[in-house]
């Protein structure tokens, strides 16, 4: 076993400072990337951290309404059940990314999938609403830690570009048939063993996760000069988790009230504080200058406005499926397999669209071809038959899959190479963001008393609109000429 240890130690490298000055006391030199089984290993690893997190955003959804009869409360409560997982992960992500850097992707993706896995027991232990909310953002926190530090800990096991690229493509498949599984799974696990199953199902993978990471991956270098935002954070947990609470108890009390009108002035106040905190750091966690690229500021803003779109309605079919529609969780799981399974199929031809028609026009068109889905769903109403709904769910999906390569592609392309790494991280931070805006509002609009279905109207037009607005934004933005 000892000369086994002697042999993968690493050969020694040259530290370097980011100001390119040699200095020991500002880079920790790193270990050499293993090949072969290793290099597999790892990306297995890696994908099961990734492809937890996308099955949470979506099993918990089919689960909603026994939860809800189980541990007690209305619409709110379980809006809470959704946003405490986005928040803490819309919110830590960027920091997680910067924490990485700064002691090392392995120990800190190490500490992400721990917490996480620790919150998926509370969770399913939870006695009460209040304790599965606190453990859900704990939850969120631990996935926020998990994706960006993935992806690093892949960029440093694969030096070859193309392997690389090969990794990334598998890493990132593996996160949609997640996402695609997780209603049809949590379904599944509440027949056969209850809703909290679907928390129990993380402990194998978490464990799984954690004992490949910790066996094969190999740290990455450690930057002594990344800083971590604090105040900025701190700003950034106040801003949204105000601006997602008042609107979702502006839902059950009102508008008019005084908290809620109080709510959305804090939350005026602390963002315009997050912005100040941010353009005068030397170090932020939300680089204010990326936003001065006009196709990395149409696409975040895209990004925000689909997913608003997207995972609000995720949140009211699941409850017009079972609380309107009587359908059980495993019903209610098969319901979304098409309008999840369409997403992969799509993701994969957006490239040949993208390359036929332009990266600007794919965009626009996933997000007309979503719209219509929506639009279409317009005539819903109690004991509509699944059938009559099943194009439309297509159509949805189908957009959703159409619009996010090419997103994703136009943003990365629009800064330079060297940040990449924070382009990415504020996309996905901005998406979070627009799923937790997006069940705050549509389950504010159908929270209230005999009101489910004119509150489910009133959420696929403002999709509709939202879906309009964000294709046209990037079409016109992106033909305008500086």
């Amino acid at each position: 076993m000892r000369a086994t240890a002697i042999k993968r130690q690493p050969f020694p490298v040259s530290p370097e400072k980011p100001d390119g000055k040699n200095s020991a006391a500002a880079r920790v030199p790193e270990q050499q990337p293993e090949r072969g089984w290793s290099a597999s290993l790892t990306l297995f690893a890696m994908s099961l951290g990734y492809g937890v997190v996308q099955l949470d955003i979506t099993i918990v959804n089919t689960a909603l309404d026994r939860i809800g009869t189980s541990l007690g409360g209305g619409v709110s409560e379980l809006q809470w059940v959704v946003n405490a997982y986005t928040i803490a992960f819309a919110a830590f992500i960027l920091t997680a990314g910067a924490l990485g850097d700064r002691i090392g992707a392995k120990r800190v993706f190490i500490a992400g999938f721990a917490i996480f896995t620790t919150a998926s027991l509370a969770c399913a232990l939870a006695p009460n609403s209040v304790a599965l909310v606190v453990a859900r953002a704990v939850q969120g926190l631990g996935a926020a830690v998990l994706v960006p530090n993935s992806l690093a800990l892949l960029n440093h096991a694969y030096q070859d570009q193309r392997a690389r690229g090969r990794a990334v493509g598998i890493w990132a498949a593996g996160a949609s048939v997640a996402l695609t599984a997780g209603p049809l799974a949590g379904g599944a696990l509440i027949a056969l063993v209850g809703w909290r199953s679907i928390f129990l199902v993380n402990l194998p993978i978490g464990l799984a996760g954690l004992w490949l990471t910790w066996r094969y991956a190999t740290e990455t270098t450690r930057n002594r000069n990344r800083e971590v935002d604090l105040p900025g954070q701190i700003l950034a947990i106040a801003a949204l988790g105000c601006l997602a609470g008042t609107i979702i108890e502006g839902g059950a009390v009102g508008v008019r009230n005084a908290w809620v009108i109080a709510g959305f002035a804090s939350s005026v106040l602390l963002a315009a504080a997050f912005i100040a905190q941010e353009s005068r750091s030397s170090h932020p966690m939300l680089p204010l200058q990326l936003f001065a690229h006009r196709l990395f500021a149409l696409t975040s803003f895209f990004g925000l406005l689909v997913n608003i779109a997207f995972y609000g309605l995720i949140f009211v079919l699941s409850l017009y499926f079972q609380r309107i529609n009587g359908l059980s969780p495993l019903q209610t799981g098969l319901a979304f397999v098409p309008m999840m399974g369409v997403v992969l199929p799509a993701n994969l031809v957006a490239a040949r669209i993208s390359e036929r028609i332009g990266e600007p026009a794919a965009i626009a068109s996933g997000a007309v071809l979503a719209a219509l889905g929506c639009g279409m769903l317009l005539g819903i109403e109690p004991g509509t038959a699944y059938v009559k709904m099943l194009a439309q769910l297509l159509a949805i999906g189908g957009g959703l899959g159409l619009l996010v390569p090419p997103l994703t592609a136009t943003l990365l392309g629009s800064v330079e190479k060297s940040r990449s790494g924070i382009a990415a991280g504020v996309l996905n931070a901005t998406r979070q963001t627009g799923s937790v805006l997006g069940v705050a509002l549509f389950g504010a609009l159908i929270g209230q008393v005999d009101a489910f279905m004119r509150g489910a109207h009133q959420a696929l037009a403002i999709s509709v609109v939202l879906l309009v607005i964000a294709g046209a934004v990037i079409w016109l933005g992106a033909s305008r000429r500086d």
